[in-house]
């Protein structure tokens, strides 16, 4: 026999991780933070149509302060990147980050000196959302595998610590202008590439 049997009717057997996990989850406030085109989507996420507030999600925070999840909607210029990290910075802990669009994720078609080439360069991303733009669908998505993170991120030091480990990683990768060519570009030199 379990201890389940020994137990009166009506008392449930958990973890505080557990608990504390579900309670998080079920009350993440994002933060205001569109920068491009993705951020029409991520407008329409709030909308009745698609119903955030399911989620918890109540309201949009508009400072940082209020907010613990932060989804970076659109391409992050190289002037805005301070603005990007400070925000990260003032926001209340424990945070998370969903990078919402291919270049929020890796620059995009902007592969040019203007443009971060990933937001991984600036703050650490727990969730990357491709497309362009994504659909409010996908990140709805998104926003359910990151409440399955949530639900299982451990509580006190050990949380502490897989933070600190996983900005250290993001900001210890190599930026993608710095990368070794996939391909040869040399065959290509000359050719009408229309014909």
């Amino acid at each position: 026999m379990g201890l389940e049997e020994k137990l009166p009717a009506g008392i449930a057997l958990t973890t505080l991780e557990n608990v504390v996990g579900y309670m998080r989850k079920a009350s993440i406030w994002p933060a205001t933070f569109g920068l491009a085109c993705c951020a029409i989507e991520m407008m329409a996420v709030g909308t009745p149509h698609y119903d955030l507030a399911r989620f918890g999600m109540e309201r949009f925070a508009a400072t940082p302060r209020q907010a613990d999840l932060m989804i970076v909607a659109g391409r992050v210029s190289q002037k805005m990147a301070p603005v990007v990290r400070q925000v990260y910075d003032q926001m209340a802990n424990p945070k998370w980050v969903i990078s919402m669009g291919v270049c929020a994720s890796s620059g995009g078609m902007f592969n040019n000196y203007a443009i971060v080439q990933g937001v991984d360069h600036i703050i650490p991303v727990d969730i990357y959302l491709p497309g362009c733009p994504p659909r409010p669908e996908m990140l709805l998505n998104a926003i359910i595998e990151l409440h399955g993170q949530i639900q299982g991120s451990k509580l006190g030091v050990n949380r502490v610590a897989a933070a600190r480990a996983a900005e250290a990683a993001a900001l210890r990768a190599t930026p993608t202008e710095l990368m070794p060519a996939t391909h040869d570009h040399e065959g290509l030199v000359g050719r009408n590439l229309l014909a």
